[in-house]
């Protein structure tokens, strides 16, 4: 099955913000650094934790949380629509009500979901952008977080407060919450995409420069390539 998921007018689109120095959407409207999250309790409950995340392709927003530290897994996926209509195929066209998203299995002893937000919000996309990501624009790349409990709302509703309060960035956070209903695995060639297609003109330009943001800006929660635990491909 081919992979239509960057058809040569979004690459043009890719290539040509790289050239005006803006290769990567989340470099947009940012400050230079991020707050950590004022109200960040650990969970009520021991053990690995789950935090579902949207922010534009999940091509990028995958290869950036495989490389924080205390990350188990990543799967790119969809949440925010129905069963029936969670494939690439349908979810491309834009009115299936999903959002193109990653499920994080993480840790919550060694990185806790603030901290998680921290990343989404600081390097892994621009959430000031409505219903789009640099070259890709609809409903399905929107900035979203699918909170699994009322203490992960309530996390995230107060750093997004934090943020607005600290004029972190240019415009307003867009980002939408609501909750995880389901998360549905997406189709194992959009599994660790950037990893195994790295010379990719879309993950050259978008993806990639959103990983050394990571090392750069976050070097505390940062993972080497040589310790990413990858998705097993069926």
């Amino acid at each position: 099955m081919p992979i239509r998921h960057r058809p040569a007018s979004r690459l043009c689109a890719a290539l040509l913000a790289a050239l005006v120095g803006a290769c990567s959407a989340a470099s947009a409207g940012r400050s230079a650094s991020l707050p950590d999250p004022a109200l960040d309790p650990p969970p009520a409950n021991p053990g690995e934790q789950v935090a579902v995340l949207a922010g534009g392709c999940f091509w990028g927003m995958q290869a950036v949380f495989e490389h924080v530290k205390g990350v188990r897994r990543v799967w790119a996926g969809y949440s925010g629509g129905d069963a029936a209509t969670a494939s690439y195929e349908r979810v491309s066209d834009g009115d299936t009500g999903h959002a193109e998203s990653v499920k994080i299995l993480y840790d919550p002893r060694q990185v806790s979901y603030g901290q998680l937000l921290k990343v989404f919000f600081a390097v892994a996309h621009d959430p000031t952008q409505l219903n789009r990501q640099g070259p890709d624009a609809g409903t399905q790349y929107r900035s979203a977080i699918f909170y699994a409990d009322g203490a992960q709302r309530r996390v995230a509703a107060a750093y997004i407060a934090q943020l607005g309060a600290a004029h972190a960035f240019d415009a307003p956070v867009v980002t939408q919450l609501a909750p995880l209903k389901a998360f549905y695995v997406a189709e194992a060639y959009h599994q660790d995409y950037a990893r195994r297609h790295p010379d990719d003109s879309y993950i050259v330009y978008n993806d990639a420069p959103k990983v050394a943001r990571l090392q750069r800006l976050l070097p505390a929660l940062y993972r080497p390539e040589r310790e990413v635990v990858r998705v097993e491909l069926h």
